[in-house]
């Protein structure tokens, strides 16, 4: 790539197959969506009708009522919930967090408590509404949830992530029915998620997703469903929402995005993703220590990633001092690493520029033959590493 405005600034020229990580900067951005930020920001517009063309596009992109745009999917969490215990009332959106006088309880299962860079129970708390946990973390039944349901009980979170506990859950239908019979609303957080319908068509009375994901947009989040919660979720921008607006460029780009979604090459895509897997695997055949297998997306994202686990005793490293090794030098290569601690890490083929497979490949290949070379097993302690990145965030920004 040429004109790389990250030598500009200083910035590390990584190479990112972790995937759609808001900490590495979400997703490529299409030339389409690009262009659409680009001509709207020397412009003035008046945002609430500038909302109202983006509802009409979310709907009909999501199959439903209406929806927004927001400034994060986190966001999206708080003003849905908020929305869901004021509704239109002005006057209590403008007390929250105080709830008096709402219901003001938010059901959601133990094993959807996860952390997405923060803990999705802060985004409900932050409301004012109480957490009410369903079941424990590998186990969440029906007469759990229907135990839960409250006089008080404003709506009920569904949280759909490689994050949280895949197994041992409510399903979203059996969920939804518990929820709708007792006159309950199920809010959805798909924020990483590829389909656009599947979420509100089983059920679920709003779907938030993010439109820098797979959706290639800026940073972003979509409300979408009933028009009624959507309304009230939207009225928060009067209240605890006004620190959570999103930008004209972040709404025109939104709707570039989902119009782009629309005319994509999603076989085209999966077609390259693919080839890079191939070129990854052939790069780690016959590496002693270094077993790699394809994996499909645990939510059922029509995409696969390569699973590489290492026997350090074989490889001469640890898998987590190979990821720090990759994402070191002039050529950094950043891995999916969140279960790190099981010997293994993930590379993932979404987020690529043309030729970037191959010097992932390269320096696989590099990192692993340095590992080969050394006398002793490379093995820092685990602790060190997730110590040492706690203690990075402490010290920023020195």
């Amino acid at each position: 790539m040429t004109d790389d405005i990250r030598a500009t600034l200083g910035l590390r020229p990584i190479i990112n197959v972790s995937g759609t990580m808001t900490s590495l900067g979400a997703s490529i951005v299409p030339p389409e969506v690009v262009a659409a930020v680009a001509a709207v920001l020397p412009q003035f517009v008046e945002i609430d009708d500038l909302q109202k063309k983006a509802s009409a596009v979310i709907a009909r992109l999501c199959d439903t009522e209406a929806g927004f745009v927001t400034a994060s999917c986190s966001a999206a969490i708080s003003l849905a919930v908020a929305g869901a215990m004021t509704g239109s009332d002005l006057a209590a959106i403008e007390r929250l967090p105080d709830t008096t006088g709402l219901k003001d309880e938010v059901l959601i299962q133990v094993g959807h408590m996860v952390s997405y860079g923060a803990p999705v129970t802060q985004g409900i708390a932050m409301t004012g509404a109480k957490v009410v946990p369903v079941g424990q973390a590998t186990s969440a039944r029906r007469y759990q949830l229907e135990g839960a349901v409250t006089d008080r009980t404003a709506a009920a979170v569904y949280v759909v992530s490689h994050h949280v506990v895949q197994f041992g859950q409510i399903p979203l239908d059996e969920f939804v029915a518990v929820c709708h019979a007792r006159g309950v609303p199920v809010i959805v957080d798909a924020a990483s998620e590829y389909d656009l319908r599947f979420f509100l068509a089983t059920g679920a009375d709003i779907a938030l997703y993010s439109s820098h994901k797979f959706l290639g947009g800026p940073t972003g989040g979509i409300v979408a469903g009933r028009k009624a919660l959507v309304r009230a979720a939207y009225l928060q921008n009067g209240g605890i929402g006004r620190g959570m607006k999103v930008g004209k460029e972040g709404m025109v780009g939104t709707i570039a995005a989902l119009q782009a979604w629309e005319t994509r090459d999603h076989a085209g895509i999966r077609a390259r993703e693919t080839a890079s897997l191939a070129l990854w695997t052939e790069a780690l055949a016959d590496r002693p220590g270094v077993t790699a297998t394809l994996e499909p997306d645990p939510t059922c994202n029509p995409l696969d990633r390569l699973k590489v686990h290492v026997d350090p005793g074989q490889a001469h490293i640890t898998a987590w001092d190979l990821a720090d090794a990759l994402a070191s030098g002039p050529r950094p290569v950043i891995v999916r690493d969140h279960e790190i601690e099981h010997g293994f890490f993930y590379l993932d083929p979404c987020n690529l520029h043309p030729g970037e497979d191959a010097i992932v490949a390269a320096r696989l290949s590099e990192e692993l033959d340095r590992a080969r070379r050394s006398n002793d097993i490379i093995a820092t302690p685990l602790e060190h590493r997730r110590n040492r990145r706690v203690a990075a965030a402490q010290r920023w920004p020195d």
